[in-house]
């Protein structure tokens, strides 16, 4: 089947037109400097509490009640945002810590979006995960992890801020080990 050469010039300015917005969108993708997501619609790693709270107000896919969705938490400076999400969220969790988001975790609604479709869609976007197991998949730079675990949920970490948390409780846990073996040798 020929083509007329106006048709033909058409359909080839049509191709490279939307050929070059997917390019430009694909850009535009809000990724860390590390190649991973810190960013999901308007809520970011690193926010605060305030201009999360006014986010999530907004925001039509998430149900968000105000200050009685948010919970300080035992840990040091440490608080909870947890709210119900409509359509595709069904849950979504915010831990803070200094009054910086951290972590983002949304249960996703598995009767709208299921696991390979998610999982393809990341894969797609970040390569080749850098953890695999039937439990989560995890796609992990210096910044940041994003993980897609089971139940269906897709967690946003800000690794320097977890890493941190990680260290202190081990030094916590290392102190309560020499004072049981302190109190231990008395005997």
């Amino acid at each position: 089947m020929e083509l007329k050469p106006r048709r033909a010039r058409f359909l080839t300015g049509l191709f490279l037109f939307f050929s070059s917005a997917l390019l430009l969108a694909a850009q535009d993708l809000p990724a860390g400097e590390d190649g991973l997501p810190r960013v999901f619609r308007e809520i970011s790693l690193g926010m605060s509490l305030e201009d999360l709270k006014e986010i999530l107000l907004r925001d039509g896919l998430f149900n968000f009640r105000g200050d009685r969705d948010v919970s300080l938490l035992p840990a040091r400076d440490q608080s909870l945002v947890e709210t119900t999400g409509l359509s595709f969220v069904k849950r979504a969790f915010f831990q803070l810590r200094d009054g910086r988001l951290f972590i983002m975790a949304y249960t996703l609604n598995d009767d709208l979006v299921d696991h390979y479709s998610v999982f393809t869609s990341l894969t797609e976007k970040y390569g080749r995960p850098d953890f695999l197991s039937p439990q989560q998949t995890v796609w992990e730079r210096e910044n940041t992890r994003l993980a897609l675990e089971r139940p269906l949920t897709v967690k946003y970490i800000d690794r320097e801020v977890f890493n941190s948390i990680i260290g202190e409780s081990r030094t916590v846990e290392s102190r309560e080990i020499r004072r049981r073996q302190e109190f231990l040798d008395a005997f």
